[in-house]
């Protein structure tokens, strides 16, 4: 873990999930910027996307960023999984490998909502704004809590996990669990072939074939692809825990805000009973949160918009980290919802 100095933990004591099974001392790690107002009405929460931890996202909050700091108070949540909040790699036996609880986006928002309400006496917030995993916990965000949610920024995001998505998914967890260093559902050591062979199957789907074929990855720093998937693929996820991988593995891949009783599966229904505002923000390359998807969900929700980002960056668009373009596109579209 990170030090202490760097974020905040919330403890949420024994949390039941959504799958029945109860999370003993379930902790979630988060940081904050900006100043709350006295009315806490300026509120923004920024959920994590996978294998990501704050240090990772928190560029786009800063005075006159997409999160502008001078006018909002940004509390990014670590999402389970991560590292830093309750994840495989802090969690103590028995809690471990096959006996590990699974966690869904309905659990990770509801211990968010607590560390809102508990910690600060928020009761209401202007804006969920998530990329990729952190999107489809803004979708959880509205469809949950409705009356206290004003807005959504689904960023290369979804409701539901597509199919396509899913066995994208599947396969990113069968490359890393088939290195022999995973046993009996558990990984005795570092599984380095399965991190190299994941990173490069990730790379495949997370950037669209035109950003290979222009070579984009020039731009960037890189010398060659080779240099490009060893030193930021490779590298980017070899520096986590794998059973953390896995573990948002199951809660991206088991992502659907109408898997509760009140829609029992029904998808249209539940987008139907958001009253947020809601801005879709697709990647028009990304390969596996497609446009199409958020054009059926817009099809179903009381207030959306379906704005594309236009990008050769497919997935990556929407963490424009190095995309001056994307980031003007995106800066551009938040703050037309957050004055709207």
């Amino acid at each position: 873990m990170s030090s202490p100095s760097d974020h905040h933990l919330f403890d949420a004591g024994n949390v039941v999930l959504q799958s029945g099974r109860t999370f003993p001392g379930m902790h979630i790690a988060y940081t904050t910027y900006g100043t709350l107002n006295a009315d806490r009405s300026n509120v923004i929460v920024y959920p994590t996307s996978y294998s990501a931890q704050h240090h990772d996202t928190q560029w786009l909050v800063r005075d006159g960023g997409i999160l502008d700091t001078s006018r909002y108070f940004v509390v990014i949540p670590n999402l389970f999984g991560s590292g830093l909040s309750s994840s495989p790699s802090n969690t103590p036996w028995p809690l471990v490998g096959t006996r590990y609880p699974d966690i869904t986006y309905h659990d990770a928002v509801r211990v968010q909502q607590r560390l809102l309400a508990e910690r600060f006496g928020i009761e209401r917030v202007k804006l969920v704004y998530g990329w990729s995993m952190g999107g489809m916990q803004a979708y959880h965000w509205a469809s949950i809590f409705g009356d206290q949610v004003e807005r959504i920024a689904v960023v290369c995001g979804a409701a539901k996990c597509s199919p396509h998505n899913a066995v994208f998914l599947e396969a990113v967890r069968a490359t890393l669990t088939a290195d022999p260093a995973y046993q009996d559902g558990v990984f005795r050591e570092r599984p380095v072939r399965g991190f190299r062979a994941m990173a490069r199957l990730y790379a495949t789907m997370a950037l669209s074939q035109a950003f290979y074929r222009e070579e984009l990855w020039r731009g960037i720093g890189y010398s060659s692809l080779e240099d490009f998937l060893v030193r930021n693929w490779e590298a980017n996820y070899a520096r986590r825990d794998p059973a953390d991988l896995l573990a948002q593995l199951y809660t991206w891949q088991h992502g659907d805000i109408s898997d509760e009783p009140r829609y029992r599966g029904d998808l249209a229904a539940a987008l139907r009973g958001i009253s947020a505002r809601v801005m879709l923000l697709p990647g028009d390359h990304d390969q596996y949160f497609r446009v199409e998807d958020n054009r059926r969900e817009l099809a179903h929700l009381r207030h959306g918009e379906l704005r594309p980002i236009p990008s050769l960056w497919g997935h990556r668009a929407g963490n424009p980290l190095a995309n001056a373009d994307d980031e003007r596109f995106i800066r551009t579209a938040v703050q037309e919802l957050l004055e709207d």
